[in-house]
């Protein structure tokens, strides 16, 4: 199929901007996606196909525009763009860096992220979604082609944004990407809106932590042809989830669902008790039942602090309290190696518990839950220069410490310098105070 823009072509804009096509990035259902530059600075341009370039599609891109960015995440519309001698119309968004993957690429093993990676790309989406639809916007369209992330830090980024639209608007041309639509869009009785985008938002994090669809177990084995019926019953008029806690007919098959199996044993029961509740009770209560990205962060970044590391083969574990006590009091295994893991020492800061591992850093949310800021660490995990039996929490904030010790001394720790770590040591930050136990 021959491109709508060549390589070097010129566009012009009626302000009298000019953008030259440097590259062609692909194409999908609605346009062509290119690389384009204009002022010494790459950006990316969608061009419509001419069947798509409609004046309602033009007008939303004008509201979209002149609304912005919800936040930094969103590769958003930034300017609605004509040429007099090319049909149609397009925008220019941010260009995707190419270290930034998509979600298939972890389905396909062709990255392998750390939890934390996850726990913070996962944070970073809902996060996002939380924004959107605060601001009365539903996207309608989460999927694995709209979303990347950087494999390295867990930072992301969502595209395809041309779609947003006001919330619980009667109609829309696009109502999602089949496997990840809410049951009731499957069933025709109920258009795209921040309630449905919730549903889609729990199957895309059910995908990246589990790497399976949560509504495909024996009854999706069991089906000879996955056609448009059977994904209809499946999906929309029969849906159950896979580890639904009071029916096992669709359970995880262990020649199919190998992968369910396996994470959904390493994950504390604080995140999966999440799912639970948006793949039962949200199926049949679309709007009080499903899980809030405020929700989501606020567990995603818990995930984040349970980290613990096996001592043996250096694999990423959880710390679940509850786990620990259902089993009377029992030190973890290893999910990986089985071996018995030693906790490290671990901080409690309020509601929050944070594990002190080596690579452990505490930010502002620590300090204050509700602000989610996590732009800068306040303290960081550090070794005794000449001792690495003795670790401490060297203070990066701008404010000192009061560091109460068990014999009821005290001492202050200015900004730069070091607490060592002991139990029962207890940290006044300022807003929160922190109590070490080992």
């Amino acid at each position: 199929m021959s491109q709508i823009l060549k390589n070097k072509q010129k566009i012009v804009t009626a302000s009298g901007v000019e953008y030259k096509v440097e590259d062609f990035l692909g194409s999908g259902g609605q346009g062509e996606v290119y690389k384009v530059s204009s002022g010494g600075k790459d950006w990316a341009l969608k061009w419509y196909y001419a069947h798509t370039a409609t004046e309602s599609q033009c007008k939303a891109l004008e509201t979209l525009v002149s609304k912005g960015s919800p936040t930094e995440k969103f590769l958003w519309p930034l300017t609605l763009i004509t040429d007099p001698k090319i049909p149609g119309f397009g925008y220019i968004m941010p260009l995707r860096p190419r270290n930034y993957k998509n979600i298939v690429d972890l389905m396909k093993r062709r990255i392998e992220p750390s939890f934390y990676t996850l726990a913070t790309a996962g944070y970073y989406l809902a996060d996002s979604y939380y924004h959107l639809h605060s601001e009365g916007l539903s996207y309608r369209d989460i999927s694995f082609g709209n979303v990347f992330f950087n494999p390295q830090n867990g930072d992301v980024l969502i595209c395809d944004n041309d779609n947003v639209t006001v919330d619980k608007t009667e109609r829309s041309a696009i109502y999602g990407t089949p496997r990840f639509m809410a049951p009731e869009i499957v069933r025709g009785e109920a258009t795209p809106s921040s309630d449905t985008d919730r549903f889609s938002l729990a199957v895309l994090l059910f995908y990246m932590f589990f790497i399976s669809h949560p509504l495909e177990g024996k009854k999706e084995s069991a089906i000879h042809a996955l056609d448009a019926p059977a994904m209809k019953k499946l999906y929309g008029d029969d849906p159950l989830f896979i580890f639904d806690p009071n029916d096992s007919t669709n359970a995880p098959d262990p020649n199919f669902h190998q992968n369910a199996l396996i994470f959904w044993d390493i994950y504390p029961n604080f995140f999966k008790d999440h799912f639970i509740k948006g793949f039962t009770k949200g199926i049949k209560d679309p709007e009080n039942g499903r899980v809030r990205e405020s929700e989501w962060r606020a567990d995603l970044l818990r995930l984040r602090d349970s980290i613990v590391f096996c001592q043996k083969c250096g694999c990423e574990n959880f710390y679940d309290p509850d786990k620990i006590k259902e089993s009377g009091g029992v030190s973890p295994k290893c999910w990986h190696c089985k071996t018995e893991i030693t906790l490290p020492m671990r901080i409690k800061m309020g509601n929050l518990i944070v594990m002190l591992n080596y690579n452990t850093k505490l930010y502002p949310y620590h300090l204050d839950p509700i602000s989610y800021d996590l732009s800068k660490p306040i303290a960081e995990i550090n070794q005794h220069p000449t001792n690495p039996q003795i670790w401490g929490l060297r203070n990066l904030s701008d404010r000192s410490w009061q560091v109460t010790k068990p014999d009821g001394s005290t001492t202050e720790v200015p900004s730069g310098k070091n607490v060592s770590l002991g139990n029962g040591i207890k940290i006044n930050f300022g807003k929160l105070e922190g109590e070490v136990r080992g």
